[in-house]
């Protein structure tokens, strides 16, 4: 059986996107077999067409972290033909092929079944609001509580900064949101922020060892100098989830918060979370940890224009979330 793929390839000029007919044969090996309905647009899939990217192992593949759909094949008991799955993370879209194509196949051991979610809300949230869920969780394990006080979401207009607003301010806490677009104001407000700050530090701020403490956690997808400013301003025993460097790797801060606030940082890794947890913390997703407002954070596309959703992803003009429509769009 033939169908449809985006295939990235390494070319003399750089990696090219292309639209192609391809066989199951071309699939690595996995014992599920999904139709995909949907997929998404993050910044590793941008990373996968860019040179020198530094997560494809090996081209050609097909992208596309992120995969929605319904269970075609399978040989594990677990899934039935007709299921409704979502896999994310591990290997695919890097080494393993990914949600840009008709079809994927992947171990049994990477694929959650859907509960009370569909594939395309499943999509809309992807890597990206899965670890923005996963962030929120860490700090409600930790102790966090609404009455501590403002939880600070940096990078908001982001992805994960996005959906930690929503999810967060639909569980009743203060969000306060920090982004370098002001224009978006009126969504991350929308979406449920109390307020809306610029970049930390802000001009002429500098970062101290201990700052005044303002926020009784946070949810970061910045990091470098930013995070260390988060850090210094952090309440008494507050956490601060960590999923990002946009700002940087480096970490420019002293132990005074840790050491005198008891201030934790918290670090969220959501490729690898293993599949049991994965499982779990999605069926959160779908009731108390859903978001309320994602058909406000979704845009869409058709998957033939994924090439050009991924270039504004990588110059920093996208906003929000992408859902890449794959069934029914070659």
């Amino acid at each position: 059986m033939e169908f449809q793929a985006m295939v990235a390839h390494e070319t003399d000029s750089g990696i090219s996107l292309v639209h192609e007919e391809v066989g199951l044969d071309f699939l690595k090996p996995g014992e599920v077999t999904i139709k995909v309905h949907y997929s998404s647009a993050n910044y590793k899939d941008g990373l996968a067409i860019t040179p020198r990217g530094g997560v494809v192992r090996e081209y050609p593949i097909i992208p596309g972290i992120d995969l929605a759909g319904e269970v075609f094949a399978s040989s594990d008991p677990e899934f039935a033909v007709g299921d409704l799955v979502v896999a994310h993370g591990y290997d695919i879209g890097v080494a393993h092929h990914g949600g840009y194509a008709e079809y994927a196949r992947v171990p049994a051991g990477w694929v959650v079944k859907l509960d009370g979610l569909t594939p395309r809300e499943a999509a809309a949230i992807g890597t990206a609001g899965y670890t923005a869920a996963m962030s929120v969780q860490a700090l409600l394990d930790r102790g966090l509580t609404a009455s501590d006080g403002p939880v600070l979401v940096t990078g908001a207009t982001g992805g994960v900064g996005s959906v930690a607003v929503d999810i967060l301010a639909g569980l009743g806490f203060e969000v306060v949101a920090s982004t370098g677009k002001l224009g978006a104001s009126e969504l991350l407000s929308a979406l449920g922020a109390s307020s809306v700050i610029g970049r930390l530090p802000g001009e002429g701020e500098k970062v101290r060892a201990l700052g005044k403490a303002q926020w009784a956690a946070a949810v970061d997808s910045v990091g470098g100098t930013s995070l260390a400013y988060i850090l210094s301003a952090i309440k008494y025993g507050g956490a601060v989830a960590v999923s990002g460097l946009t700002g940087g790797s480096d970490l420019p801060t002293t132990v005074m918060p840790f050491i005198l606030r008891s201030v934790g940082l918290l670090g969220i890794d959501s490729a690898h979370f293993p599949i049991a947890a994965r499982r779990e913390l999605w069926t959160r997703v779908g009731k108390d940890l859903k978001p309320q407002h994602l058909s406000l954070l979704e845009n869409y596309a058709p998957i033939t224009e994924a090439a050009a959703v991924l270039h504004s992803i990588l110059d920093g003009t996208h906003s929000g979330r992408t859902v890449l429509g794959v069934a029914g769009e070659f």
